[in-house]
């Protein structure tokens, strides 16, 4: 859809698509290839076996300042990557390959290859180094010194039972839970919403919001005047986009409430919220990871990339000791105990009012308040 709506030639072009590390890998594809093709391509550069690219997605990254990385959305299997990147025309933004998965029990299969591994032991220590992972004194140690022996299965053990693992942080934004105009820092992991939330009396709370106590959830845009004192209707260059997304939860027994976060990345936390419903939806069928279709038989997919090697980063730097501060702060917001399952058929259909009802819902009995 996006080539034709931008009648873009079909033609051979090569695309940078960064690691987690910060390396950057170059495929030669074409303008007209779609997502999953493109993931093959850089799969076959790394030479990650066949059997694990479903393991992997591509992401739409927004470079920011002092190295931070806003995730704006998971590339759509319909998409044409290089479309999407280049009709930016923004050198901020680039592709990021990541892992595709929520439940860190998938790890173990990743592992068992040593491109995998790599690409795990990339990602894990690029999240520790950005703060998405929170890491003690202690534990910063002992990482370290599986480091440096070169001990990347049992690094990635480790990492795995601390806090925030296989999260994706989301930039600051605002909440109206527990009440409006809150500011809170929103993370997707582990079938949840995670919020850490600053209070009108500045105290800072914590909860959590399971996926399986959404009843459904809506991603809303509406076009707001940017702030410029004026109140008059919005013209085409005084205009911004509002994006919210919205769930409905069950708090207790008998209770929804319906909880709102204003975010520009809103789309891209409707995403998670759809991709946690579908993997846990597998799970109960007892499914597994997809395995990646080879849809061309026309032997284009064969490219002559020449392979690479995924760089080991270095050592991790020295804990930060402000980061430290925020896990003694945080107290549990006494409103929120939760556990539990959403899911629409359209995720891709970002319209107006985009609604997703919950397959993955579950109901709550008095023993599990």
């Amino acid at each position: 859809a996006t080539g034709e709506t931008q009648q873009i030639p079909t033609e051979e072009v090569q695309l940078e698509v960064h690691l987690s590390n910060g390396q950057k890998v170059k495929v030669n594809i074409l303008t007209s290839d779609q997502t999953e093709d493109v993931l093959e391509a850089v799969a076959t550069k790394l030479d990650l076996p066949e059997d694990l690219v479903g393991y992997f997605s591509l992401f739409l990254v927004q470079e920011g300042l002092e190295g931070g990385c806003t995730f704006v959305r998971k590339l759509q299997e319909f998409e044409l990557p290089y479309v999407s990147v280049t009709s930016l025309r923004n050198p901020d933004y680039h592709i990021v390959l990541r892992k595709s998965y929520w439940d860190s029990a998938y790890d173990s299969d990743v592992m068992e290859n040593r491109v995998g591994l790599n690409l795990l032991y990339a990602q894990t220590v690029s999240d520790i180094e950005r703060g998405w992972i929170l890491v003690n004194k202690d534990q910063h140690r002992q990482l370290k010194s599986l480091q440096e022996k070169g001990s990347k299965k049992e690094f990635i053990r480790l990492a795995q039972t601390l806090k925030y693992f296989g999260y994706i942080k989301f930039d600051p934004c605002i909440t109206d839970f527990p009440e409006k105009g809150c500011h809170v820092i929103v993370s997707a992991g582990n079938n949840e919403l995670n919020f850490h939330v600053k209070l009108p009396n500045n105290q800072m709370k914590e909860g959590s919001f399971k996926v399986t106590r959404m009843r459904c959830w809506r991603v809303t845009s509406s076009q707001v005047p940017v702030a410029n004192g004026t109140a008059n209707p919005c013209s085409s260059s005084k205009c911004e986009v509002k994006l919210e997304l919205a769930f409905e939860y069950l708090m207790s027994k008998d209770r929804l409430q319906w909880v709102t976060i204003t975010s520009p990345q809103a789309i891209m936390m409707s995403i998670c919220l759809q991709s946690m419903v579908d993997e846990l939806m597998v799970k109960k069928s007892g499914g597994s990871i997809k395995k990646m279709q080879k849809k061309r038989l026309n032997g284009s997919i064969h490219r002559s990339d020449s392979q690479q090697t995924v760089k080991s980063p270095p050592l991790l730097d020295s804990p930060d000791p402000n980061r430290e501060q925020v896990v003694k702060l945080s107290t549990k917001l006494s409103s929120v105990s939760l556990r539990g399952i959403s899911a629409s058929n359209s995720a891709n259909d970002i319209s107006g009012n985009d609604f997703h009802g919950n397959y993955a819902f579950e109901g709550i009995g008095d023993d599990d308040l």
